[in-house]
Formats: C-alpha cells, structure tokens, sequence
C-alpha cells in the first residue's frame, strides 16, 4: 500500500487518520502514478480507449465500488460512470474525458506516452487536457471509500470529447436513468483551478453543394459547386462581423459574440472542369442564449431563399443539404447556482470567468444539473507538443478534492 500527498490532506480535513476503517487490500496511487498509468493508455480520438477504461474498471473493483460501461454504437470505446458513497440523490459528479489529440507532426522531446518529470511540471499527452483531473480523482478513490459521506460522489468517464463531445450525453442519460441523481456536476477541464461558470457551445455543421458538371467554357450551361459553397461561405463570414458588432460588452469571453467558421472544404476535379461537388465543414461557437439550432435554421433559410434557386434554373438536380456532425450546448451562467457556490467554497476564487472553449458541462447542464468547468492546468499547454501539467497545479487539484470529499461527508 503506498502513502501519498492525499494522507496528509485528508488528515487536514477529518479527525481521524485516512487508513481508519476496514483495511481492503486494493491498489492505492497517489495522483502523480495515477496520472503516469492513465498517459500510458493511448486514448487518441482514432483509437480504442477499453484498455483505460477496462483498468479502470478492475482498480475500482479492488475497492469495493461497482461500476457502469456505456459503450458506444461500435463496441471499441465505452463511457464507465460509478458512484461511491451512498445511493442516494444530490451527490457530486467528478467528469473528466479520457481521450486525447493525436501527437503525429507535433516535436516532442520524449515519449507522449510516458510521464516525464522535469523542473516542476508533468509531460505528457493529456497530462493537460484531462488525464490530470482523472488522475484526480480516481486516486481518491480510497480515500472517498473510507470516509463517512453523507452524499455520493459520481465519477464519470466519458470518450470522444475531443471529436465533438460525443460520449457524454449517452454516459449522463444512462446515470440518471440507472441511479441516484446527482445535483452538481464539476468538469475538470484545465481552468487553473479557477471557478468557469459560462462557456461557449460548440457546434460543427457539414454543408454539401451538389452542382451539375459541364467543361469551363460552357459556363453558362454549369453549376459550380465551389463557386455556390463559396457564397455561403461569404454569407457565415458576414454574420460573424454582424455579431462583432453587436457583441455584449459586459460578457467575459474573448471574443464576445457568436462565430462561425468554415476550417475545412473539398471539392473539384480539374481547373477546366466545373466542380460537380463542393463539402465543407463549418464550425460553430454560440454564446450562452444562442444555439446551434437558430444558427442553422437561419443558414437553412439562407440557402434555400438565395443560393437554391439559381442553382436550380440551371439545373433541376442542384441543391445543397446540410447536417449536425457534432453539438455541445453553451454552459449558461446560473443564478445562485450550487455547483457555482460549491467550487467557490472549496477554491477561495470569487472571480467571474468565462471561457470561449467547449466543454461537457452545458451537456450536464441542460440535463438539470448544475455544473462548473473547475480543473488543475492551463488551457495554454491542451493539444501542444510536451504538453505538460504543473506539480503545483496538482497539488492544487489535490486539495480541492480533499475538501469535497469533506465537504460531502457532513
């Protein structure tokens, strides 16, 4: 059994010594193993995450805690969600995703897949973006199972956020049809372990231009795909500028409007051949009170009043039809909201934060849980070659869950 930074801490919050109650022979970690066993899972989006989530499985099962795989619709990844404590409503859900972004054309200077320690920072991939959340709080594990909480704490585990934060909603449904509710939701995401109470949705919409094919000198006689594509591309830039201009200065997100971009686009055969297809994926990031839907009911109005019907007096078999590939709401500010009260209580920060990035919490949000974005690390060093997490940042993640812990035990 080893001892770690977490039997100190614990001592700090409870009259008792953390090794009090019945000795179950399981593994213990502190969070700096934990976090080097979870960055040596390579959980990049393209491939499987079992072997994470299957470890994860077993540790808990060491400790007497049960838990719940929620795979997705291939059977190569899978959500896992667990509650320790008693089975009873208004517990505290702990989220953290378990995949990362790929390293390929990144310079590292040692294996992303090996934690490295040097001059007081963690490197690794996800050390960052989130394994250290995970690491969290999976190594408080034994701790949380010997203490007396009054209210459980959920861990939740979930896959593919990094692809568009897939693997939450079916992870979250499945926790509040399977067991108790929770009332607060606290997602790790690299905050500096400050208080984030708003952030932006995130939507990703793929349009599809279907031209009619004719050599570039029968221009008249064609349809480009490309040429269609690119005034709709126009069209989202214009908005965006709108939305500059109207932007409300009293949000605290940089920038304070809602944009929409187009990052990626294909389309075309040859310079002397008038593209029968164009795609092109638009990616958009919605204030709090804005939403993926009104944005693409408006694009939907825009093509079918303007960019159709010229198309189409040219050619009956033109259009353009455009689908949600992806959708995580804005996490809205709450009104004396508990999760809000809570990570305050228990970080000392009072500031008001708000973040352009898209995380899972408006995901817990719109399904009735309160919820913040509280976590250890910067947003600065997520996707970077040798990203990296600060021991410090640790230690302050430590000691935020040494006091949940506590706090729940009351």
């Amino acid at each position: 059994t080893r001892r770690s930074a977490w039997s100190i801490l614990w001592a700090r919050h409870l009259p008792f010594p953390p090794d009090t109650g019945p000795t179950i022979m399981a593994e213990r970690y502190s969070a700096q193993e934990m976090l080097a066993r979870l960055v040596s899972f390579p959980t990049v989006s393209a491939r499987s995450n079992l072997d994470l989530i299957e470890f994860v499985e077993s540790y808990l099962a060491g400790h007497g805690i049960a838990s719940i795989r929620v795979p997705d619709a291939t059977g190569a990844k899978a959500a896992l969600h667990a509650v320790v404590g008693p089975h009873v409503d208004n517990g505290v859900v702990l989220s953290a995703h378990t995949d990362v972004v790929p390293v390929e054309g990144q310079a590292w200077s040692s294996d992303p897949f090996t934690l490295r320690e040097a001059d007081g920072r963690l490197y690794g991939r996800g050390t960052c973006d989130m394994k250290g959340f995970a690491a969290l709080m999976l190594a408080a594990v034994p701790h949380m199972a010997a203490a007396p909480l009054t209210r459980p704490v959920h861990l939740a585990l979930s896959y593919d956020e990094e692809l568009g934060c897939l693997g939450a909603p079916p992870m979250i449904d499945n926790m509040l049809s399977d067991g108790p509710r929770p009332a607060m939701a606290v997602i790790g995401e690299p905050s500096s372990m400050q208080v984030i109470t708003a952030h932006k949705g995130t939507a990703l919409l793929q349009v599809s231009v279907r031209g009619h094919s004719v050599h570039s000198s029968q221009w008249d006689r064609g349809v480009s795909a490309i040429a269609n594509a690119a005034r709709i591309i126009a069209w989202l830039d214009d908005r965006t500028r709108e939305n500059r201009e109207r932007a409300d200065p009293g949000l605290v997100m940089d920038p304070p409007f809602t944009t929409l971009h187009c990052g990626v686009i294909e389309g075309g055969t040859a310079a002397n051949i008038m593209a029968r297809s164009c795609k092109f994926v638009v990616d958009v990031r919605t204030v709090p009170g804005e939403t993926r839907q009104m944005w693409q009911a408006r694009l939907e109005e825009f093509v079918r009043d303007t960019i159709e019907p010229s198309m189409r007096q040219i050619h009956a078999d033109t259009g353009v039809s455009i689908e949600c590939i992806a959708d995580s709401p804005a996490l809205a500010e709450e009104t004396d909201g508990p999760a809000e009260g809570l990570a305050r209580r228990l970080t000392g920060d009072n500031g008001r934060h708000m973040v352009v990035y898209g995380t899972e919490a408006g995901q817990f949000q719109e399904r009735g849980i309160s919820s913040v974005v509280c976590g250890p690390g910067s947003i600065d060093q997520a996707h970077q070659p040798d990203e990296f997490i600060e021991i410090a940042q640790l230690a302050a993640g430590e000691r935020f869950v040494s006091r949940l812990i506590s706090d729940l035990s009351r």
